[in-house]
This record gives C-alpha cells, structure tokens and sequence, in this order.
C-alpha cells in the first residue's frame, strides 16, 4: 500500500474570502459572488477579491519594496501560503517543498509591460523577470525563507491538481516529508476576457444565475472569470491534524480533438477517475466536486464521464463555479477547498438549478475533479481521517 498523505491545512484567497468560517458561510448562502466591471470599453461580470481581501493585498505589496514590482498572482499565492503555513504550524525550521503553479501567470502585468514596449520601444529593467511562471513559488520561498524544492508549473486549468500529484510523488519518493502545494490566478484583465470571449465561452446570461455551471439543459456557454489563490499542505503520513487523507490519485491525457476542449465522452476523466477509485468501493465515494466550467460541452461530457465510471448510483454531485467563476490554475485547489468544508461540517453545498439529490447521511470520501486545455484531466479522492 502506497504510504498515506494528510492535508494538514489549506488556505485560499478568492471570492468567498480569506478564513474558512467566511468561506464556508459563503459556501452556504444561494447567492453568487460575481459583478460588473469596466474592461475598455465593456463591461463583464467578474468574481472579484472582496474589499478586504483586497486590501490584504495592497497591505503585503506595500510591505516590502520587492513586492510593488511583482503581479497580482504572485501577491495572492504569498498571502494563500502565509496563512497555510501559520494554520499547520510549520515554521523556519520545517523543510518543505513548494510547487505552486499557473494557468497564465503574470497576465496583468505582463498587459502593462507590454503596453510600455508598444508606447516607447523600451522594455523595464523587471520585465522579463517578473512575468515568468517561476515566479509563483520562487516569490513565496523567498517570503517564507523556505529551504526545499521549489517548483513551478503551467498544466492550464488543472495547473493546482497537478501541483498535488507532484507534492504526493516527492512525499512518497522518500525526497521530502512536507509539500506546500496549490495555484494561483489574477485573470481578471483586458486581453484575458477578449480571449475567452473570442472562444465564444464567456457568459452572455443577465439572470439571476449568469453562469450556469453543472445545468445541463443549457443552451449556450456560461463560463465566467474569476481569481485568486489556494494552497494546502502535504505531510507523510497519517497526522493527527489532518483535515483529509489523499486515498487516490488519477491523471489522464487524451488525444486532441479541438485544442480548447475535451473529448464529447470526456475519456480523460473517465480514465483519471477510474485510476483516482481503482482500490475503492464506488458505493463509498459520497461525493463528487465537478470541474464544470459552464460550458455547454465541458459540463456535459464530465457528467457522462462520471455516468460511465458510477453507473446509475451517481454520487452527489456539485460544483463552485455557479458562484466563483473559473479561477483557471486555481480552480482545483479550490476545489479541495470546497470537499474538505463538506467533510469537516458534514454538509452537502448543492447547485441551486440543478436537479435536486438525494442526499448521503454522511459524508466521508469525496472525489475531486479538474481538466484543462487538451484534456489533461486530474482526479483526487480524498477521505474523512
């Protein structure tokens, strides 16, 4: 038996806020968190960092000089990982690993500095160093003065899921025992809303619901944006201060089709889902957190893929982003955020729109999905301690 990986602590800064009481009352309100803001000449609905998230950004930026020349998603995944690091309990003396990941890394900075080239022929002296990917978990080793691997990633939406399978591959190599792992997004940005927009994906809905995620009676594609970060902490073996133990992991890529979509049968998940379950009774898993972008063929073929591997005794089924958008490279971790709430309170956090289900007295195994750009799909199984 592979050796058993604990979460012993997550954190996240998004729309549903910054402490886990906020959050997981958030989770339990109907309403959604997004609302317009001005793009050019355009105006979108976005699911923005609150007032005061934002302003514990602005705080950690004006905190050290360093920090005013460094992108939103970098700041996000300092202020994810602070908190995650003080919960566990980690301190200077910990040896940790660190792979924190991105599914467009720094967007609104790199717009800016782009912007200047165009208007003067001239690149800034930070320019190019502050746009990498690697700045993400190369930032946040520096601000926890950290002395473990540091790795950093781009596997598109499933950027965070891929963070963990990587985390839970160095725990049980022997190579480390403790692995801060996550993503973080800052989309919100002129050129990356004309991109999804020019996908035709992003949300033309003015209801009470503008992204549909997980209806399946849809007629167009609702996705909508959101940002922010969210890390957890990976620890060897069972501690007793886990918050859940990984039970399975899964992966899967499939043959492209179209370079912006999965497969009409999602095989990708159908494949990483089964590996994630390969051990466990299917009877057991109570729950399942769905990628579900909103799109029309996204939510739909994950639906059937979950059909494939379930049959007709599904679980119950959920997703986050009728709420909080698409965090892109945040989004899994995110979704770890959300089952770990439904295990910890033993409360299911439904879909309003969706068909109602018929609800598990209990909440013990939950499966969490993520897919990205070309059908890289991650599936983690993760079980009450």
């Amino acid at each position: 038996m592979p050796e058993t990986i604990s979460i012993t602590a997550i954190a996240s800064i998004s729309p549903l806020g910054n402490n886990p009481a906020e959050i997981f009352d958030n989770y339990r309100s109907p309403k959604h968190f997004f609302s317009p803001k001005d793009f050019g000449a355009q105006q979108v609905l976005v699911a923005a960092l609150s007032a005061e998230s934002t302003a514990i950004i602005e705080t950690l930026k004006a905190s050290d000089s360093k920090y005013k020349s460094l992108d939103n998603s970098v700041l996000y995944a300092i202020a994810a990982s602070r908190m995650a690091i003080k919960r566990t309990g980690w301190n200077q003396n910990s040896v940790f690993g660190i792979n924190l990941g991105s599914s467009r890394g720094a967007t609104g900075l790199f717009e800016k500095h782009h912007l200047d080239f165009i208007q003067t022929d001239k690149a800034q002296t930070l320019a190019s160093p502050t746009t990498t990917l690697g700045n993400i978990s190369s930032w946040v080793a520096h601000d926890l003065q950290s002395s473990g691997p540091e790795i950093s990633h781009s596997i598109t939406c499933s950027t965070a899921l891929h963070a963990v399978l990587n985390g839970v591959a160095w725990l049980r190599a022997g190579m480390a025992d403790k692995f801060l792992v996550g993503g973080s997004e800052a989309p919100l940005t002129p050129f990356t809303i004309a991109q999804m927009q020019a996908l035709k994906i992003y949300s033309k809905e003015s209801g009470e619901f503008p992204c549909r995620a997980f209806d399946l009676e849809k007629t167009q594609n609702t996705m909508i944006l959101g940002e922010g970060a969210a890390v957890c902490c990976l620890e060897t073996g069972k501690s007793d201060r886990a918050l859940a133990y990984i039970e399975g992991i899964g992966y899967a890529t499939e043959l492209l089709e179209h370079s912006t979509s999965i497969s009409a049968e999602a095989d990708c998940f159908v494949k990483s889902m089964a590996m994630a379950l390969k051990d466990v009774d299917l009877n057991e898993v109570d729950a399942v957190v769905m990628h579900a972008p909103g799109t029309r063929t996204g939510d739909l073929s994950e639906y059937k893929a979950i059909g494939k591997i379930f049959g007709k005794q599904l679980p119950m089924l959920t997703t986050n982003k009728w709420k909080i958008g698409h965090t892109f490279g945040a989004s899994g971790m995110l979704n770890i955020e959300m089952a770990l709430l439904m295990i910890r309170y033993q409360e299911f956090f439904s879909v309003p729109f969706a068909e109602a289900q018929k609800e598990r007295p209990a909440i013990k195994k939950v499966l969490v999905n993520a897919v990205g750009f070309g059908g890289n799909a991650v599936s983690i199984l993760l079980s009450k301690p």
